[in-house]
């Protein structure tokens, strides 16, 4: 009796007693209750960092950064799959009442989820699914399922059959759907797509196939695989899938051709895989702008197939992008030209022919945003580069050659290094454009198109602030007598200005934007814009001088009304009115060419600014050489001098020959 009174108690009290200790702390959680989540304490100062836990079913933590004003989620762990409930079996099996309880033993061992796979459903890998496919697509699962499938692909070495393959696509799937993609931004390790990339592609080299082929499908992976020899006429895998919910289905095709299989050993196979999403997740990773156009075409092939023809529908059909046909470079995790050449290409489609390699196992096709093809555009360009090369190399000549008579005065010689120095900026700005633009892009020459970047980004600010040297130079005579300092203290503060502070800048730009991949556009070597900016490093700074430069012209008209002629600042101030009428007029040139730089990056589909753009721009040099030069009164009467005096010793040179050979002397008779 005593013995089921006991029983009794432990059957009704110990639940009273459990719920009221729950009910307890559940009052508690709610009076010490966290703040909302998503939201930091503290006021929000620009570039400062904060740290969030995760809602009360996950763990881990949000990470937020603010920016003006307000905190923007840019990490985020919370994951509910850990290596206890991601299986589906349960972790603890209690036996009933009166039994031994029997803790399961994983609780004991700290195994990693791919050793318990491994000793629970080695056979087919099974064990996970349900569970995987239950829970949430965040930012923490995906990285524990994308560690997982790498684990996987590196603990299997051999034997993976079609169960294994069938169990590893729907796990892959899971994540690589497009409701995802998001998600994948605020995973901390920005490699995570490229490790689930190169994992599947490890996996499936793995995949042994018998003289059947496979056909394994699934929404967001696609794996087929068959036998090849070489006696095979061609092989091609055909896919058909579509990109979300809402959009119609694109193919993709990987094609062998017959002279192609003849090279490869008599037991081989051919596998290919085809992802549509993947492209969308990799370019959410990186936070790059280049745009995935077709589906993500992965080929695993024997060693002595070189060339393989893809044929890629495009998702985005609009006939004013340009496409390139792109490998996966799997050690640099990048897209890279040189893999692939296009073949043939229309509003539909585009065919590729490739190279597979160790390096390059997975292709596809970019849509680069931002591009407007015009033949005109490139006759316009070279043919104004070409000549305002020419003007420049014409200025600096005619500066070297009538130096000693335009330089006697100081504000005088002052002007001249200004002018000299801003046209040899543009013109080594000038050849350092021509050079990038015989770079193909970023994506194939990345160190060559920082440095020409850097170097077109540095003399074309040159250029600029050489021209606020000249600003402040009539500042400086106008508002301070000239004598106060030293010509050398002069000279050097020129220097600096013009040449110094284009450095700082385009240092700072480089080294803050280049670490995250920041500083080049995808797909031209110049400053990016859609990603970080940087291009406000030369807009800003160039249209700052051209607003510092027509206020100067402005306060030269106010203050040179009235001259006094009778004044021994005369001449200085003839000097300064003619720097005036310079700068008046080269600046708003320069300014206007930019502005419309400005306008392309805001319309960038809109063809005039292009072309108004490129001919400002490509014809600065000529600009420079007649209204810099060519002008200026000066420099035409020392080149008239220079003229005559030519043309005088030419004459009495024609004299003395034609005296000599007309009357020769005598000897004596």
């Amino acid at each position: 009796m005593t013995h089921m009174l006991l029983l009794y108690c432990l059957v009704f009290l110990l639940p009273t007693e459990s719920c009221r200790t729950l009910c307890q702390v559940a009052n508690k959680s709610k009076e010490m209750s966290p703040r909302p989540q998503g939201v930091c304490d503290g006021v929000c100062v620009d570039n400062s960092h904060c740290s969030q836990p995760c809602p009360p079913d996950s763990q881990g933590n949000m990470g937020f950064l603010c920016r003006q004003k307000k905190w923007h989620k840019i990490t985020e762990t919370c994951q509910t799959l850990n290596a206890f409930n991601i299986f589906e079996t349960n972790l603890y099996s209690i036996q009933p009442l009166g039994g031994n309880t029997k803790v399961d033993e994983y609780a004991r061992k700290p195994e990693t989820i791919t050793d318990r796979l491994m000793q629970t459903c080695p056979k087919d890998l099974s064990c996970v699914i349900r569970n995987i496919r239950q829970s949430p697509r965040i930012p923490g699962n995906i990285a524990v399922i994308v560690q997982l499938l790498h684990n996987i692909s590196t603990v299997l070495l051999t034997d993976v059959d079609v169960a294994k393959m069938k169990s590893y696509s729907i796990m892959a799937n899971h994540i690589l759907n497009s409701k995802s993609i998001s998600n994948w931004t605020f995973i901390p390790d920005r490699n995570s797509s490229c490790v689930l990339l190169h994992s599947v592609n490890s996996f499936a080299r793995k995949l042994f196939i018998n003289k059947y082929p496979i056909d394994i499908s699934d929404v967001f992976i696609h794996t087929m695989g068959t036998a090849i020899s070489p006696d095979n006429t061609g092989k091609n895998f055909s896919f058909s899938m579509r990109v979300n919910d809402t959009s119609s289905e694109i193919t993709g095709q990987v094609l062998i051709s017959r002279d192609e299989l003849r090279k490869v050993p008599a037991p081989s196979q051919a596998i290919s895989i085809a992802f549509p999403t993947l492209g969308a997740i990799l370019k959410a990773s990186f936070l790059e702008n280049v745009t995935v156009n077709g589906l993500v075409l992965s080929v695993i092939l024997p060693k002595e197939l070189k060339r393989i023809s893809l044929i890629f529908e495009k998702i985005n059909k609009s006939e004013e992008k340009r496409t390139q046909c792109v490998g996966w470079h799997s050690l640099e995790s990048r897209w890279d030209q040189q893999a692939c050449q296009i073949i043939q290409e229309n509003s539909q489609q585009a065919v590729c022919k490739c190279r597979p390699s160790k390096l390059f196992t997975s292709f596809s096709i970019l849509m680069s945003p931002h591009i407007l093809e015009s033949p005109i555009l490139t006759y316009i360009t070279y043919i104004g580069l070409g000549i305002s090369i020419c003007s420049l190399i014409l200025c600096l000549s005619i500066e070297a050659l009538v130096w000693g008579q335009v330089t006697k005065t100081e504000i005088s010689y002052l002007r001249h290094i200004c002018i000299a120095n801003v046209a040899a900026t543009l013109l080594m700005a000038d050849v350092w454009f021509v050079v990038a633009s015989f770079l193909s892009g970023p994506v194939t020459h990345h160190s060559g198109c920082v440095a020409a970047t850097f170097f077109v980004h540095f003399f074309y600010l040159s250029v600029f602030f050489w021209m606020l040297a000249k600003a402040l130079l009539i500042l400086y005579g106008i508002l301070i007598v000239f004598h106060t300092l030293p010509k050398s203290v002069l000279v050097a503060a020129l220097f600096s200005i013009g040449y110094g502070c284009p450095l700082v800048i385009a240092a700072i730009t480089v080294a803050a934007t280049e670490p995250s991949k920041g500083y080049l556009r995808p797909e031209a070597c110049w400053l990016n814009w859609d990603m970080t900016k940087a291009l406000l490093a030369f807009v800003v700074p160039a249209l700052a001088i051209v607003v510092v430069n027509l206020v100067t012209v402005t306060l030269v008209i106010v203050k040179t009304q009235r001259p006094a002629i009778g004044s021994s600042m005369f001449q200085e101030v003839r000097a300064i009115v003619r720097i005036s009428k310079n700068i008046a007029i080269l600046t708003p040139l320069l300014g206007l060419t930019w502005g419309f730089g400005i306008a392309m990056v805001v319309d960038d589909s809109n063809l005039a600014f292009h072309i108004i753009f490129s001919v400002l721009n490509a014809f600065q040099g000529f600009f420079i050489l007649v209204f810099g030069t060519i002008l200026d009164p000066k420099i035409r009467e020392a080149l008239k001098g220079r003229v005559t005096s030519a043309k005088w010793i030419s004459r009495i040179s024609e004299n003395l020959s034609t005296d000599f050979s007309g009357h020769p002397t005598k000897g004596p008779s």
